[in-house]
């Protein structure tokens, strides 16, 4: 468990929770406990769907530029593998993953946000990758995860101009799938990620994968993983709990094991 960065666990939910007042600015420290923390919820099979939380005020503002700002290229070359690891790590988890996005998600903040599977976005909330109003471009994800998210011309203008997104347009352009007055956002959030925690765990992480690899392939490798992950499936007790469940009692009411 970290300083900066903690688990929080509510039955098979389990919330990575941010904690770096008064901006959760990612320094170096906190990449790390954001990727350790990653790897523990993936590990642990108890969890069974995850919420990324910053808290009520703020979601993050971004890298620590005071950190930054003193640093040359052979050292970010490193430093930026580091950052980018620690938000794949997230990204990774083979478990549906929910970020709640208070206040600000800005930056690197934005760039978590988008490793999530889905955003439940505050009403005042404001999102942004405005790296290029520092003469830079977005390092951990956000000229890759954005427009493969809102499509390259909305991405693109987005990180041309640095400017924020308030919620509403974020919505419309499929940057937010849900937009909640700002108090509720972690509790919808938490309902949203407890949807899945009932569900065949093995099904959601190989539907997870399917769809995320199958998006950096041509669509003869993407069908490929897909049926490979179909009939792989059939080895589960999930499958054949659901296919038994639905023959006697129709669908909707199987209870999965989640082996």
């Amino acid at each position: 468990m970290g300083e900066l960065v903690r688990i929080e666990r509510d039955g098979s939910v389990a919330t990575i929770r941010l904690d770096r007042p008064p901006m959760n600015a990612l320094n170096a420290e906190v990449q790390a406990e954001i990727a350790a923390c990653a790897a523990e919820v993936s590990a642990d099979p108890a969890v069974r769907s995850v919420v990324v939380y910053g808290g009520p005020k703020i979601f993050a503002a971004g890298a620590d530029i005071k950190e930054m700002a003193t640093l040359g290229y052979a050292e970010m070359a490193a430093d930026s593998k580091r950052l980018q690891d620690s938000f794949s790590a997230v990204a990774g988890i083979g478990k549906p993953v929910v970020a709640a996005v208070t206040g600000y998600a800005l930056g690197g903040g934005l760039e978590l946000a988008l490793c999530a599977d889905f955003r439940v976005v505050g009403q005042g909330a404001k999102l942004g990758q405005p790296e290029i109003l520092l003469g830079l471009i977005p390092g951990a994800g956000g000229t890759q995860r954005l427009p493969r998210l809102i499509g390259p011309a909305k991405a693109k203008e987005i990180i041309f101009t640095g400017r924020f997104v308030d919620s509403a347009e974020a919505l419309a352009i499929g940057l937010a799938d849900k937009v909640v007055a700002d108090e509720q956002v972690y509790a919808a959030a938490v309902e949203l990620a407890a949807r899945f925690a009932d569900g065949p765990a093995v099904a959601l992480r190989a539907a997870k994968q399917a769809v995320d690899a199958g998006l950096e392939a041509d669509l003869a490798t993407g069908l490929e993983i897909e049926r490979l992950a179909f009939a792989g499936l059939f080895a589960t007790q999930d499958a054949k709990e659901g296919m038994r469940s639905f023959l006697e009692n129709g669908p909707g009411k199987a209870r999965f094991s989640g082996s």
